[in-house]
This record gives structure tokens, sequence and C-alpha cells, in this order.
């Protein structure tokens, strides 16, 4: 567990500056993103789900999502994320207790409960945060919770102003013992902002390692303020496109 109390708090110190944690989906992409050069990575439950030949939002189980991990995690050694997607049905206490075993030390956990087809209410997701860092402070671990919220890509379920509802979202999460928060897909660099300006927590911000974010590429991204950038399924997508055309020519 010292081992990886002393990842936890690197991936927490990497969050004083600006940190990207280039997402990974299996062994090899792993070792990849770490022989060049990053000093941590961060797991996308889509792309892991798609390696397995599974679907993502809550395609996975509990189970198939922690072997995916522990797999990654036994690759590198280097500190580790995990999307763990809205929990898998796992109680706070018990989430920390798998991602922990499985050798991370940091977990995306969203607010959008796949299998039930529907969002979270703002008040039970941050109680679900604070069960998490709860369970984490109480293992010793200060495992880095990155709170997601998806108030701009479902509004339909929570029905309410999507700016708005992510703002209280993510003030809420950050109350709760986030560590950083992930409002989901901003339409406008102006939402971004608008959440930036009222949290203080580090906010992570999705980008295509060829195409950037909504608000343009790493250095617009850090010149607004965010601190964190993952790839989520993005990296994946754009190798897709890599080995097919890399392939063309010898069909």
């Amino acid at each position: 567990m010292s081992d990886l109390a002393a990842k936890a708090t690197a991936l927490l110190t990497m969050h004083d500056g600006f940190v990207v944690l280039p997402t990974a989906w299996d062994a090899w992409s792993a070792r990849t993103l770490v022989d060049a050069g990053f000093g941590a990575i961060s797991i996308g439950s889509h792309p892991l789900a798609e390696s397995r030949g599974q679907e993502d939002s809550e395609g996975m189980s509990l189970d198939d999502a922690m072997e995916g991990i522990a797999r990654i995690t036994a690759a590198v050694d280097v500190p580790v994320s995990a999307d763990v997607e809205s929990g898998y049905g796992a109680e706070p206490a018990e989430l920390i207790d798998r991602l922990l075993a499985a050798g991370a030390v940091g977990l995306n956990v969203e607010d959008t409960v796949h299998g039930e087809g529907r969002m979270r209410e703002a008040q039970e997701h941050a109680d679900y945060v604070a069960g998490l860092r709860a369970a984490a402070d109480a293992a010793g671990v200060d495992v880095v919770i990155n709170a997601r919220t998806d108030a701009f890509a479902r509004p339909e379920l929570h029905g309410g102003d999507p700016l708005e509802e992510a703002i209280l979202r993510m003030e809420l999460a950050e109350q709760a013992g986030a560590r950083s928060l992930y409002p989901v897909k901003p339409p406008t660099r102006e939402a971004l902002t608008a959440i930036l300006t009222q949290v203080s927590l580090p906010v992570n911000v999705t980008a295509h390692p060829v195409q950037g974010s909504v608000v343009g590429g790493l250095d617009e991204i850090r010149a607004i303020g965010a601190r964190r950038v993952t790839f989520g399924p993005l990296l994946q997508m754009a190798l897709t496109d890599t080995i097919t055309e890399l392939v063309r020519p010898w069909r």
C-alpha cells in the first residue's frame, strides 16, 4: 500500500501545474505512452471496452473493468488513473478497494448511470464522490478522484440549463473531496471559461492528439486555465485511422 500511496501523491502533485495523462487501453498502449516520456497515464473506459470486444456505457462489468485495469498497471511503473464510468454499481468503499487492488491510484467517475438509464442528481453524485474520498482516506491512499459530469453531453437526463447544471455539479464535487473536475463536452470556449471561473480545482479537458479540443491545441488549453488533459477514446480512434492508411495499399 505504501507504493500506491507514493504513486497517488505523485499523481496529485502533477496537478499542481499542468498535466497531460494520455489515455491507454491495454498493456501495449500503456508501455508505448510511458516510453514516449509520460510520467503518468489514464485508462479510458471506452477504449478499454473496445480492446475487450465489449461496449462502453457499462457494457463491462466491474470484474471486467478491474481485470483490464490490472493488466495495464502491471505493465508500467507510473501512476495510473482509471475511468470507472459511474462505478459499475459498486458502493464507494468496494470500488476504492477494487481499484487499489488493481493497482490504480486515480479514478474518473461520472454521473450518468448507464445501466439505469439515468443521471444521478447533483447532490447524489457529490455524495458518491464523498464516499469515495472517505474510503480512499481510510485506506491511506490519496486517490485522485476526477469527478465527471455529463451535464453538457446528456442534457435530456437532467432537464436543466446545461451550463448551470455543470457548474452546480462541479462545485458540489469539489466540496465533496474530488481532486480534479471533468465537465465533458463543453460546447464552447465560453462555457469552459465559465466553469473555470467558478471552481478552484484542476479542470480536465478532452483533446484529440491532432485536432485538439474545443478551445484549440495544447497551448490554448494551458492558456485558458485548464490544468489537466486526457484523450478519452480519441487517441485510439486516431490510431484506427492511421492503421487503415498503413494497410490499405496491402489489400
